[in-house]
């Protein structure tokens, strides 16, 4: 009976995730992981794209210009490929966050004992997307970003009283053309503003406000902030304040 209960209850489980899941648009794959160093390490991001491609996912990789119809981050999910420290052993899995770095599915972990890494690493990411292609996936039509724009709102309304920043965070405004446009990908912590290169321009660490963030920037730390519909990244030099105008799309 207690056997028959935790199946059922398990069952229940992975079809109510199941149905969040395919209430997302798209996937947004990284171009490059903690535990390597690089740009596309050993083809990590084309294989993680490819694989989820497969797997019945749209996906894009975080420097690519998005379509008009993603424009709300909170409409996608962002996967990130992790590592299992292991002797003699090569394991990783998959974390899938949503638009506030919430974990919103991990698969299984795909293992593999090659000792060349680039073999090792793809027949241990084939073996994790074993669970994720086991998912089914197929975009429900659902809109999962407007409840996060209106818990965004809400938020932001009474502590912060300027609805307009709200609306910068959650819908973004940035000129794409601008040739300084960086681009917010969501860390544990936060947000790191990547350009075009790709490079890691600056790290943001949240606050309790929407509208303002700890920024660090080549090693000088001060503040990322919301003002009439932009982003100043302001500091102290020689005692002095500087404010410099930052384009980010969230």
């Amino acid at each position: 009976m207690k056997i028959r209960l935790f199946l059922i209850t398990l069952f229940m489980s992975a079809l109510g995730f199941s149905q969040s899941i395919n209430d997302y648009k798209a996937v947004i794959v990284p171009i490059d992981f903690d535990f390597t160093k690089g740009i596309n390490p050993y083809r990590l991001s084309t294989m993680t794209k490819a694989n989820l491609i497969k797997a019945g996912f749209e996906a894009y990789y975080e420097n690519d210009q998005l379509p008009a119809e993603l424009i709300n981050r909170c409409d996608l999910l962002y996967v990130d490929v992790k590592k299992d420290n292991a002797f003699l052993v090569t394991k990783l899995f998959l974390e899938f966050k949503d638009c506030y770095g919430k974990i919103v599915y991990t698969s299984e972990t795909g293992k593999s004992k090659e000792k060349e890494f680039d073999v090792a690493y793809r027949e241990s990411l084939d073996l994790a997307f074993v669970s994720v292609n086991g998912l089914h996936y197929k975009y429900s039509g659902k809109t999962i970003a407007t409840s996060g724009v209106a818990s965004n709102s809400t938020v932001a309304v009474p502590v912060v009283a300027v609805a307009p920043v709200s609306t910068q965070i959650s819908v973004p405004v940035a000129d794409v053309s601008d040739p300084n446009l960086l681009y917010a990908q969501p860390t544990d912590t936060g947000y790191q503003l990547i350009d075009k290169t790709p490079k890691v321009v600056m790290k943001l660490l949240k606050t309790s406000r929407p509208d303002s963030f700890i920024a660090i920037k080549d090693g000088v730390q001060g503040t990322l902030n919301a003002k009439d519909n932009q982003w100043f990244f302001e500091y102290y030099q020689n005692d002095k304040l500087v404010s410099e105008k930052v384009t980010v799309k969230f």
